[in-house]
């Protein structure tokens, strides 16, 4: 790592802790593998769009040549989706996440101490009311939900769409992403939920943030399926939201303090694994301990959390996993894959068993089934034109392969699939994939 004398040079400077890694960056060598696998790249063709364009605009302000004034340089550190692709295809294995991440940091920390103009009134507001409070505080969060989903239950939703108001405030692309909010929120207070027969593992089940509210029923059907495996379920009170929000959008330090209350809640049940159900939640568990490696009070314990950090296809499939009890569904249905499953975690043939054996469902593979959505996050928020184009060509993929269900496993890829199938009017449905175990199961 070079200092930052070094790489000062009459231009604004990384500074502080969180720097890019100069080791990682000059561990590219430029090859281009990465770019049939960039869905920016695909999208316009720019090199600067690339992973390895990127790269070389990280080194180019770590060497001084350019500054993190540049508009080039915020803008492609804003329009990556930081899925990973590129490292899943990388022959030098270069840690671009890694880089990516920390030079959000830098470019965030700049605005905020006014070495780079600080951002607009309502875009602090909006970092101010995500990160330091909804997604830190559950209680918090819990009623932010419950008010959507009066606002969705109530009409005021509808009459809303109808009125053209959230067309006149330039909100109704943005609203339409909104997933239904669950009934019934799952609140994580101490519950155990034994297996059914012989208790064969003991797992805790992530609650998480929004996969608790507008997908709770995705972790009642979890606990279903884990029930159905042997596992006894136990979902431990004062964990917190993962953390991955903040650690992709350049606040590593409020990642680390969200990670630090998981591990603490986590740590002392002496479970076999930690099941995850939301694919980003699960890669940014499992990299607690890089996130918290110069933590001498932590480093160890966060390793020792990854450790058991699985996700529930991952966990399902490295058990004796339970067909006997599995029903025929008379399904036809196509697979998206999460970014931060399929390239993060390296996760892709374990869904695929699960669901083929099912018996009576039909598994259509979709064309670039890997590539991301657009969600990425708030992405789809953030960068809403370049989202929009992949999420169109997403669901042309998924309506082109003829299955009736798309079926997927992280809750930002699923609202994002459900909102564009809602715009375009499209009778296709999305389920998670235990949604679709559990319905076996129960024979439904």
């Amino acid at each position: 790592m070079i200092n930052e004398t070094e790489i000062t040079n009459g231009r604004i400077p990384f500074n502080g802790t969180d720097t890019p890694n100069y080791d990682v960056i000059n561990s590219c060598i430029h090859c281009g593998m990465c770019l049939s696998s960039c869905p920016t790249y695909r999208e316009n063709g720019l090199e600067m769009s690339s992973p390895r364009g990127r790269i070389l605009l990280m080194k180019g302000v770590a060497d001084g040549r350019i500054g993190m004034e540049s508009d080039i340089f915020q803008q492609e550190m804003g329009e990556c989706l930081n899925c990973r692709a590129c490292e899943a295809v990388c022959p030098s294995g270069v840690l671009y996440g890694e880089i990516l991440e920390a030079s959000r940091v830098q470019i965030q920390r700049a605005r905020e101490d006014g070495t780079l103009p600080s951002q607009s009134p309502l875009v602090k507001l909006i970092r101010t009311s995500v990160f330091d409070l909804l997604f830190k505080r559950p209680a918090l969060f819990r009623l932010f939900s419950r008010m959507l989903w009066l606002y969705q239950k109530t009409g005021v939703q509808t009459l809303a769409r109808r009125l053209g108001i959230l067309k006149l405030l330039k909100l109704d692309e943005a609203e339409v992403l909104l997933p239904p909010v669950s009934d019934r929120f799952v609140v994580p207070k101490g519950q155990v939920y034994e297996a059914e027969g012989q208790s064969l593992h003991h797992v805790a089940l992530m609650t998480g943030c929004i996969m608790s509210t507008a997908f709770a029923d995705v972790h009642e059907a979890t606990i279903r399926v884990l029930q159905k495996n042997g596992c006894t379920v136990i979902l431990p009170p004062d964990q917190a939201c993962c953390g991955a929000l903040h650690t992709h959008g350049g606040d590593l330090d409020g990642g680390r303090d969200l990670a630090r209350r998981n591990i603490a809640a986590f740590e002392a049940l002496g479970v076999a694994a930690i099941v995850v159900n939301a694919a980003g939640c699960g890669s940014t568990m499992k990299e607690y301990g890089h996130l918290l490696k110069d933590d001498p009070a932590w480093a160890e314990r966060a390793k020792a959390f990854s450790a058991k950090v699985k996700d529930i296809n991952e966990f399902l499939v490295s058990i004796d996993f339970n067909t006997r009890d599995l029903k025929p569904v008379s399904m036809k249905l196509t697979y998206q894959e999460p970014c931060h499953l399929a390239h993060a975690q390296r996760i892709t043939a374990q869904p695929r068993k699960l669901l083929k054996s099912i018996p009576g469902l039909q598994l259509v593979e979709m064309k670039e089934s890997s590539m991301c959505c657009g969600s990425a996050g708030v992405y789809n928020i953030t960068q809403p034109e370049m989202a929009g184009n992949l999420g169109n060509r997403k669901l042309d993929n998924a309506e082109a392969s003829g299955a009736d269900v798309v079926v997927t496993a992280n809750p930002g890829c699923h609202a994002q699939l459900l909102g564009g199938l809602q715009l375009r009017d499209s009778h296709m449905h999305v389920k998670h994939i235990v949604e679709v175990l559990d319905q076996s199961y129960r024979g439904m």
